[in-house]
């Protein structure tokens, strides 16, 4: 029998007894208590004289997650969603259960605790226990040396584990929520209204990207799930709501890596009369403001970098990085010249290739992972952006930025493409290429007949953007369950 299965009949028998004395090991009740948090601001600062003195009594739950037995006391941490507090527990004081009993509870069990507070002798706060409640019992043996193990997806699959053990990755998803709870303040504060749109599409649009299809039974439907929520969010913004924003789940039916996981986090916010260089300065603040948020300063780090967010942000036109940051001058190459460079770099169908999506790839194969610093990058081809608005000095160029922190494209935002008549075109060459049968968003077509006013779109990478402040080099890290394989 494998050691795991042995160490649980051993717990399944301390639950049997515990129940022939009255313990209920899974009670349904209510235990209202302080954090260990809570406790730890109201009374730390306390001298262990005064301590002595007032005896405050306090209650608190968590789950065991150290024991040290003394005979006839015992000194225990439990954890809480706020942190770790110690108990000290002794036979003589111990009124509810009977200590011999109570020492029949293991580390993992999850506990309420009542009784007054002192310091130790090394001036660690601590609950000298008059009754301990059994909550929940832990029929499974938390493992010992969780970061030892050589599996990393088991962590991923087993979040609920890796959270318990791991207070970095709890710290990493308490700071995702409140990075997510300041982008909404900010957006909301700025008149931004904050909607839902729909995450089952007939047609796959507002990216170039390969979408997952499900089917609807009652309406006899194929659709599929979103790969952006761009069309509908300037659907609103014809419909005259000006300024709207959306957190939004989206699903893209491609490949994984540290910086790609098939469902994913965006921000997407649009507002009209404005422009992408509008966009790019309300982007820079509100991630500097973020980043004094969550980190007191301006500089942070990350996989062994030091990132500077003190503004103002660095900016390239595209084919400017590719010379300073790539050591390469593309403004008179040949096509040929182009499509050799790129099969140089390893990539692969480059023949029926455009100019444009050429130097894109080449671009990010030369200069993305040396962009720690955050830096935006302007001026992109116009056939790898297919629903921004053309530069009125080179109709070959879009008005679009990309920001880049970390290595990383964190951010995508244009003047959005108003004209219908050049974006039903640009739909049209869309879908030769993607195959006769790729659909065209007729509709939207149609919304934009009604007239759109000027406006600029952004769309931010929620998971990446949590990377980068919380130091973190997979993707993985910052999800609190990725996809894996089973």
């Amino acid at each position: 029998m494998e050691p795991v299965q042995e160490l649980m009949k051993v717990r399944i028998r301390k639950m049997e007894e515990l129940k022939s004395f009255g313990i209920e090991p899974y009670p349904q009740r209510a235990w209202e208590c302080q954090t260990t948090e809570k406790i730890k601001e109201l009374y730390g600062n306390m001298e262990e004289e005064e301590l002595k003195e007032s005896s405050p009594s306090v209650r608190c739950a968590g789950r065991i997650v150290s024991f040290r037995d003394f005979g006839k006391s015992v000194f225990f941490h439990i954890l809480d969603r706020k942190g770790k507090i110690q108990i000290y527990a002794r036979k003589d004081v111990l009124e509810s259960p009977e200590y011999e009993l109570f020492k029949k509870f293991d580390i993992g069990d999850i506990i309420g605790v009542e009784g007054t507070l002192f310091k130790t002798k090394t001036k660690e706060l601590t609950i000298l226990a008059r009754n301990i409640v059994l909550l929940a019992k832990s029929l499974r043996p938390l493992p010992e040396k969780w970061h030892g193990l050589k599996d990393i997806e088991e962590r991923h699959r087993k979040r609920y584990l890796d959270l318990i053990v791991n207070e970095k990755i709890r710290d990493v998803f308490v700071k995702r929520s409140r990075i997510v709870n300041f982008i909404r303040l900010y957006l909301t504060e700025r008149d931004f209204l904050e909607v839902e749109t729909p995450m089952m599409h007939l047609i796959p649009g507002g990216a170039d990207a390969k979408p997952f299809m499900t089917h609807h039974n009652a309406l006899d439907l194929d659709l599929y799930l979103r790969i952006a929520p761009e069309l509908y969010l300037k659907r609103l913004i014809v419909g005259g709501m000006e300024r709207v924003f959306e957190i939004n789940r989206n699903f893209r039916n491609e490949g994984i890596s540290v910086k790609h996981n098939p469902e994913f986090t965006m921000l997407e916010f649009y507002q009209a009369y404005a422009t992408y260089e509008d966009l790019m300065r309300l982007l820079e603040d509100l991630i500097t403001r973020l980043v004094m948020e969550i980190h007191n300063g301006t500089k942070i780090n990350f996989k062994g970098s030091v990132i500077d967010f003190s503004p103002p942000w660095q900016r390239y036109k595209m084919e400017e990085a590719l010379e300073v940051i790539g050591g390469l001058n593309v403004r008179e190459e040949s096509l040929e010249n182009l499509q050799k460079l790129a099969r140089d770099l390893g990539m692969e169908d480059v023949n029926g290739a455009s100019r444009g999506k050429l130097l894109t790839k080449i671009f990010e194969a030369l200069c993305e992972e040396k962009l720690i610093n955050p830096t935006f990058v302007t001026h992109y081809p116009v056939d790898v952006s297919p629903l921004a608005k053309r530069s009125k000095e080179d109709p070959d160029i879009v008005e679009r930025f990309e920001l880049y922190i970390g290595g990383m494209e964190i951010a995508n935002g244009f003047n959005e493409l108003n004209d219908p008549f050049d974006q039903k075109e640009r739909f049209i060459n869309q879908a030769a290429r993607k195959g006769q049968d790729y659909p065209i968003d007729e509709d939207y077509i149609m919304a934009l007949e009604y007239g759109m006013p000027p406006t600029a779109g952004c769309g931010v990478g929620i998971d990446r953007l949590v990377m980068v402040l919380t130091d973190s080099p997979s993707i993985r890290e910052v999800i609190l369950f990725p996809l894996l394989r089973p």
